[in-house]
């Protein structure tokens, strides 16, 4: 029982009041990893209080300089994004180095794909992520709030 005789219940948000934000995340020389986990977790919502599993409470994420996202170690030269096409002897590799150099967005939502739920709520959450290349994006109107993943990691090792 607890609280006195009084049952405490579990707060549930209903996706009708959840009020979702616009972040604004700059990629510049922040490893891929370290990257890709915040960004999901700011697309989930689980820096909120309302924060609910069923639910997505999650914001929106915007991600500029994608294409200089760090690649720690041997990463760009050893490790490959594999597809597929279905026919024998078709399997496509492409390196991270490749692919940062050509395709920067995709590399940044393949890494937060994967660490999002795969289930349709997951779906739903990635289209609330925009990668762009370079430092323009066409979201200025919504007034996104700089985070700064840098000032944040010093932070961590500071204390």
């Amino acid at each position: 029982m607890g609280l006195g005789g009084i049952k405490a219940k579990t707060y549930m948000a209903r996706k009708e009041e959840v009020e979702r934000d616009w972040f604004l995340v700059d990629a510049t020389d922040i490893p891929l990893g370290r990257l890709a986990t915040k960004i999901a977790a700011l697309l989930r919502g689980k820096h909120k209080p309302i924060f609910t599993p069923h639910v997505d409470t999650g914001d929106f994420v915007v991600v500029i300089n994608a294409e200089k996202v760090r690649l720690t170690g041997k990463k760009a030269e050893n490790k490959y994004r594999y597809r597929h096409s279905g026919y024998l002897g078709h399997l496509k590799a492409v390196s991270y180095g490749e692919l940062r150099e050509k395709k920067p967005e995709l590399l940044v939502e393949e890494a937060v794909r994967r660490m999002l739920p795969k289930n349709r709520l997951g779906r739903k959450m990635l289209k609330k992520l925009k990668v762009y290349r370079g430092s323009e994006h066409p979201h200025h109107s919504q007034k996104p709030k700089l985070i700064d993943l840098k000032e944040e990691r010093k932070e961590n090792f500071d204390g």
